[in-house]
């Protein structure tokens, strides 16, 4: 299948974030944060061509706070691995990157007082929008944000908070043909390197590691997931050559390996999902129902999450789940709970469930889980908590702080459907009420779950040597 490309940005993708007029500065800034690669970048791409519009040079800029919500040496290693990489391939079109250390808004107004406009990525979470909020206020120029991961612009797909996965899909597929349109690199017209711009060295990673301050308690999984976007396009081409066709079949089958590790780029922004649904389609007929399957979650559920963030601003917090599941817990908190765990406990994989240790040990090592046992995971610690509230605060510090892709929309969404969002009700039980159950008895009818202990144990092994 060919699908179309154009180097056009649509207009739905684009926002003015102010009413300024344009101002007399000698450059265009791109202030990059969410979309962090150097292709397959609407907002990049955006702001080539205002450059050479203008008959200006594009500066490319990136704060890098010591102090993101949650984020800690593992987050923070993986990520500059892609900005190492962005910088490089950028410094190919002629264009100069910095990453500078401070608050991102800071930063990007900083580099903006000498610019005609600003270009921003769009990011939805809380402090994201606050950022852009306070560059858009705050700079002399125009501030314009062009947003660039998600296939259908969030605001194009809904303009509420959707139930599920059910209501969004047929509005998301209704405008797939016109937004999964590809993009053309534009040619830099003005070269940027000769200017002088201060930045962190990331020749050397190390060093730039070590001068943070960042929590250091979790490390590094360099051994498992290497930041940036070629070795995201590498895997993802594996992936697709040797186990896209069995990718629906073994969907709960943890013991396999048949998924795309994806999403920790996706988090980053270092590959596109619009270039991996592209590259899926372009299989052709003959992928059937595991090419409906992957591009279901890729797009359907991955911005159903989006939705879910974008619209709901108490997103990390339990109150967000739906009120039937907060009612059914609340009937159930005093159920008598055989195993209770606090979190010391569980974060040192110390229960009486294997399976569920080797899934806390498989995301402590790795920072990485197959969805299946993500979904158990949580299930458990809303089922061995003293509560519903201590739960659910529980999970979602234990996902964000070990997940590569923690602290991401599809991580706020997930610990919230352990919890009732996006689902319905089930037949009522203990301690779960009407939320839905997982149990070890349903791993072992249904999946080789001593096959995926035995593999953690091997990873964990891989890891100590």
């Amino acid at each position: 299948m060919t699908l179309p490309s154009t180097r056009i940005v649509d207009e739905d993708r684009i926002r003015r974030l102010n009413d300024k007029d344009a101002a007399d500065g000698d450059r265009v800034v791109y202030w990059m944060q969410q979309s962090q690669r150097a292709e397959d970048n609407h907002a990049l791409e955006y702001a080539v061509r205002q450059a050479n519009d203008r008959g200006q040079g594009l500066l490319v800029v990136f704060g890098l706070t010591d102090d993101y919500p949650e984020a800690n040496l593992r987050h923070y290693r993986f990520m500059l691995e892609g900005l190492q990489e962005v910088q490089r391939s950028l410094e190919r079109r002629k264009i100069r990157m910095v990453v500078r250390r401070g608050r991102p808004d800071r930063v990007a107004l900083t580099a903006g007082a000498q610019a005609s406009v600003i270009v921003c990525d769009r990011g939805y979470l809380r402090h994201q929008k606050r950022w852009r909020s306070r560059v858009a206020l705050e700079a002399a120029c125009p501030v314009v944000q062009v947003e660039s991961d998600v296939v259908v612009p969030v605001a194009a797909a809904s303009g509420k908070a959707e139930y599920a996965a059910r209501t969004l899909r047929p509005k998301i597929h209704a405008k797939l043909e016109r937004f999964r349109v590809g993009l053309y690199p534009t040619a830099v017209k003005h070269s940027s390197l000769r200017w002088r711009e201060e930045g962190l060295d990331l020749s050397d990673l190390d060093a730039v590691c070590d001068g943070l301050r960042v929590d250091r308690s979790v490390g590094p999984v360099s051994g498992f997931f290497t930041g940036g976007t070629r070795r995201a396009k590498a895997m993802f081409s594996a992936f697709l050559r040797d186990r896209l066709a069995r990718y629906a079949a073994n969907s709960n089958q943890p013991q396999t390996d048949d998924v795309s590790r994806m999403s920790p780029y996706l988090h980053f922004g270092q590959i596109s999902p619009l270039y991996l649904s592209r590259k899926v389609s372009e299989l052709g007929a003959g992928s059937g129902e595991s090419e409906d399957a992957y591009l279901e979650e890729l797009i359907v559920r991955r911005e159903l999450a989006v939705n879910f963030v974008h619209y709901r601003d108490d997103y990390d917090r339990y109150d967000t789940i739906p009120d039937w599941a907060r009612r059914t817990l609340d009937e159930h908190r005093r159920d008598r709970r055989e195993h209770r765990y606090d979190a010391k406990r569980l974060e040192a994989a110390e229960t009486h469930d294997p399976y569920w240790n080797a899934a806390m040990r498989e995301m402590r090592h790795t920072g990485f889980m197959h969805n299946y046992m993500r979904m158990y995971w949580g299930k458990k610690i809303l089922e061995w908590s003293e509560s519903p509230e201590e739960a659910f605060e529980t999970t979602l510090m234990l996902n964000n702080r070990y997940f590569l892709d923690g602290r991401d929309p599809n991580s706020y969404a997930g610990v919230a459907w352990i919890y009732g969002l996006h689902d319905r009700a089930w037949s009522e039980r203990e301690i779960f009420g009407k939320v839905r159950y997982m149990a070890a008895s349903g791993l072992e009818r249904k999946c080789d779950i001593q096959g995926y202990v035995k593999k953690v144990e091997k990873l964990c092994e891989r890891q100590a040597s």
